[in-house]
C-alpha cells in the first residue's frame, strides 16, 4: 500500500521536477535463497537444473496477487521456481531480519514495512545489481521505466533497486458532499493557481458540521499528505539538512525546532484546533475503526493522502473525484512520491534468476495485467500507466492523468524511503505529537523534545 519529477537521486539530490511524461541497487554470484531440486548443484545457469527463489512481501491482496503471476513466469522459465513468502505489515521488517539472521534470506523484496530503502542500504542488506545489469543488457527504457526513476535507488553509481510501482500523494474528494454544500469541485490541474491551501480551508469550512451527535458530524478535509516529519516541506520548511540526500540518508543536522518548521506544524494542526475543519485522530478512529480511513465513511469532504487510497474508490458508497494537492507555499514540492523498488538481497544465492523474475514483473504486459490483479496498483511502466488512468469507475481518466503528471512534476520522494532508522523516527513522531492533536500540548512546547529525540535516533 503505499511515485516523481527531477528529484535528488539518492546519491545526489533528489531535485524537484522531472520529465516523466505519464505516470509515474555488491556482488554478483552464483545461487539463490531457497530450495534446489535434489541432485542439482544449484547453478541453474550452468547445469540447466531447477532452483527456487523466494519473493518476500506483505500479506495483503494488493501484494500477494503476484502469486497469480507465478505459473506464467515458471512456464516461461522452467529452470526457476518462485516461492512467495508473506508477513503482515506490522511484522514485515522484524520477520525479514529474522530470516536473514537465520540464513534464510529471501531473494527479492521491497521496502514494504516501516523501514525504508535507506535503512536497508545502511545495514548492508542489498545487492548491487550493476554486474547483472551489464551481463543481461538490461535497459530501463526497454521496460518503459523513466531513467530518473532508476536514479532514486542508485547510490554512487551502484544500482540497488528496479522500480515496480509508483504512488503519489493526491486529493480525493466526495462529490456528494461538494454538491450538497454547493461548492465547485477542486481542479485536477496543478497549474491552476487559484487552488491554494487557503482556498481548500475556505471550501472545507462550507462542508464542516460539528455536532454532539457523532452521526451528524462531518469534516471538510483530512490533510495527512505524508508522514509527520515530512509535512513541513509542503510549506517550504526543510526539516533535514541537504547532506541527507548524499550521506546515505544520514543528516548531519535537523531543524524541527526552527521557527519555519514550527510555523508549518501550527498551520497543519490549526486545521483541527483553530479552523476546526479536520477531524481529530480520536474522532476518525470512532467512525472508521482503529486502522480505518474516515474518508471512506462519507463524512469527510476531501482527503490528501497516497494514491493507494484511490485503489479502493470503485467501492466507495459515494461519488469520488480526484484533484491536485493545493499549493501550500513551496513552489517546487506539492506531492510526495512513493516509488517502490524491487530489491535483491545480499543473501540471495541465485541473483541472476531473481533478476529474471524482476524483469518479468516490470514488463509491459505484466505491469498492465497487474493493475486489475492488484486492485489498482499504479505501474511504473509508462505504457501501462495509460490503462491505469482508466481503471477507476466514475473518475475521468483525464483527471487521473493530470494529477499524476502534476504530482510527478511537483513531487519529492518520501522521507520514509530515504532516511535511515525511519521506523524508529516514525514511531517517535506518532507518540510525541499525540498531545498536540488532542490539544493538551502546543507545537512550541514539544518541538525541542522532538528535535532532541530525532538526533538521538539518527546518531545511534
Amino acid at each position: 500500500m503505499k511515485t516523481i519529477r527531477i528529484k535528488k537521486s539518492f546519491t545526489l539530490l533528489l531535485a524537484t521536477s522531472m520529465l516523466v511524461v505519464l505516470a509515474l541497487s555488491g556482488c554478483s554470484g552464483g545461487k539463490s535463497a531457497g530450495d534446489v531440486v535434489p541432485g542439482n548443484d544449484g547453478d541453474s545457469a550452468n547445469s540447466g537444473g531447477q532452483v527456487t527463489i523466494t519473493h518476500y512481501t506483505i500479506d495483503s491482496e494488493d501484494r500477494t496477487f503476484i502469486e497469480k503471476l507465478v505459473p506464467d513466469f515458471e512456464a516461461q522459465h522452467p529452470n526457476i521456481k518462485v516461492k512467495i513468502e508473506k508477513a503482515p505489515y506490522e511484522q514485515f521488517d522484524s520477520k525479514l531480519q529474522t530470516l536473514i539472521a537465520g540464513g534464510k534470506s529471501p531473494d527479492v523484496t521491497s521496502h514494504y514495512g516501516y523501514g525504508g530503502f535507506a535503512e536497508y542500504y545502511n545495514k548492508d542488506m542489498l545487492l548491487d545489481m550493476n554486474d547483472i545489469i551489464k551481463e543481461d543488457g538490461f535497459k530501463a527504457s526497454d521496460y518503459n521505466i523513466p531513467d530518473d526513476l532508476m536514479k532514486i535507488y542508485t547510490v554512487k553509481d551502484q544500482v540497488y533497486g528496479i522500480p515496480v510501482n509508483m504512488y503519489v500523494s493526491l486529493m480525493l474528494y466526495n462529490k456528494d458532499m461538494f454538491d450538497a454544500a454547493n461548492v465547485p469541485y477542486p481542479p485536477s490541474d496543478y497549474e491552476d493557481k487559484s487552488w491554494t491551501f487557503d482556498k481548500m480551508v475556505e471550501d472545507a469550512k462550507k462542508m464542516t458540521h460539528v455536532s454532539s451527535d457523532i452521526a451528524k458530524t462531518q469534516y471538510g478535509v483530512d490533510f495527512t499528505w505524508s508522514e509527520r516529519d515530512m509535512r513541513p516541506l509542503y510549506f517550504g520548511a526543510e526539516p533535514y539538512s541537504q547532506d541527507t540526500w548524499t550521506n546515505g540518508g544520514v543528516p548531519s543536522e535537523t531543524y524541527f525546532n526552527s521557527p519555519e518548521v514550527i510555523a508549518a506544524y501550527n498551520k497543519l494542526f490549526n486545521l483541527i484546533l483553530k479552523d476546526k475543519v479536520s477531524p481529530t485522530t480520536e474522532w476518525s478512529k470512532s467512525v472508521a475503526g482503529q486502522n480505518g480511513d474516515a474518508f471512506v465513511t462519507g463524512k469527510v469532504g476531501m482527503t490528501v493522502s497516497g494514491s493507494w487510497s484511490l485503489a479502493g474508490s470503485n467501492d466507495f458508497p459515494f461519488k469520488v473525484g480526484v484533484a491536485a494537492v493545493p499549493a501550500g507555499g513551496n513552489d517546487k514540492v506539492r506531492s510526495v512520491l512513493f516509488v517502490d523498488p524491487l530489491l535483491i538481497l545480499k543473501g540471495s544465492k541465485h541473483p541472476k534468476e531473481a533478476f529474471e523474475w524482476i524483469k518479468y514483473l516490470v514488463s509491459d504486459e505484466v505491469q498492465e495485467k497487474s493493475i486489475d490483479l492488484s486492485g489498482g496498483n499504479p505501474p511504473v511502466n509508462t505504457k501501462a500507466a495509460e490503462t491505469y488512468y482508466k481503471h477507476f469507475d466514475g473518475i475521468d481518466p483525464a483527471d487521473v492523468k493530470k494529477v499524476y503528471e502534476g504530482a510527478v512534476k511537483y513531487g519529492f520522494e518520501s522521507y520514509n524511503h530515504l532516511i535511515t532508522h525511519y521506523s524508529q523516527i516514525n514511531d517517535m513522531f506518532i507518540n510525541e505529537m499525540q498531545p498536540i492533536d488532542t490539544g493538551h500540548s502546543t507545537v512550541e512546547e514539544l518541538m525541542p523534545t522532538i528535535q532532541k529525540k530525532v538526533m538521538e535516533i539518527i546518531n545511534r
